[in-house]
């Protein structure tokens, strides 16, 4: 079975264990927004950071799983209509688009518990995941208010409040799922140390990336803050660090490596 496989069936034995006394139409709002065909980098991320701290990819099934529902979580709350109003979200309606707003904050509320009733399972390093989960939890929060106000606050310090938003908005689970995979498989704090670089420096080259991708469509981005050519400097340069910090770790960190390179790769 395909690490990937191994994600995706874990997930639905995780949904599945969960339904209980749910009404059907929450479990089908949940599973909707779960199961609906996403990359699982996050997952994939923490999996390679278990291997990469010297263990093997099975010690952070449950992190992993729990750091993708926290993921998904995010994903529906800022489709909703007061924040991004998305209607399509991975080709499909959205959460709210199709069960309506009501359903949809309750799903994402859902899948934030059961993100930390998952963590909470992990066998080794238990505390420490769900603190490294929360962590994150609360980052998104943040960023997505500075995002919101990024009109607002742009104006006085653009690059700091841009750096802000990508450290806290898309970052933060980046670092989670590197730093819950590490404690999963029992790694060494300078190893942790390491992953968090690695996750921090990929999580600013892929937000800088997208911004690249949307500034095709006209969207505001830090493309309009630093045009493209800087914006274009700071994927590599953020990319370069990511693999530097793998030097050193005492499993394999090529996965890690062959990651950063794709998530860098999509604009060209």
């Amino acid at each position: 079975m395909s690490a990937l496989d191994h994600i995706e069936s874990s997930l639905a034995e995780i949904l599945s264990g969960e339904k209980g006394d749910s009404p059907a139409s929450l479990n089908e709002a949940i599973a909707w927004a779960v199961e609906g065909g996403g990359k699982r980098i996050r997952p994939q991320m923490c999996l390679d950071a278990a291997v990469a701290a010297g263990g093997v990819a099975a010690d952070a099934i449950l992190p992993a799983c729990a750091i993708e529902l926290l993921h998904s979580y995010t994903l529906v709350h800022d489709d909703l209509p007061p924040m991004d109003n998305d209607l399509v979200r991975r080709g499909k309606p959205s959460v709210w688009a199709k069960f309506g707003e009501a359903t949809a904050i309750l799903a994402g509320d859902s899948l934030q518990a059961l993100a930390f009733r998952t963590a909470a399972r992990s066998p080794r390093n238990s505390s420490r995941i769900v603190a490294a989960l929360a962590a994150a939890a609360v980052a998104v929060v943040n960023g997505q208010v500075a995002d919101l106000e990024s009109g607002k606050a742009a104006g006085a310090q653009p690059s700091a409040h841009c750096d802000y938003i990508f450290a806290n908005k898309t970052a933060a689970l980046f670092v989670a799922a590197a730093e819950m995979g590490a404690l999963a498989a029992g790694g060494s704090d300078a190893s942790i140390e390491s992953l968090r670089s690695y996750a921090k420096n990929l999580g600013f080259a892929f937000q800088y990336e997208d911004d690249l991708l949307d500034a095709e469509d006209g969207a505001f981005s830090s493309v309009t803050l630093f045009g493209a050519e800087e914006v274009s400097r700071r994927v590599h340069a953020h990319t370069e660090a990511a693999l530097s910090a793998l030097a050193g770790l005492p499993g394999d960190s090529a996965p890690l490596a062959a990651l950063a390179t794709r998530l860098v790769g999509r604009f060209r």
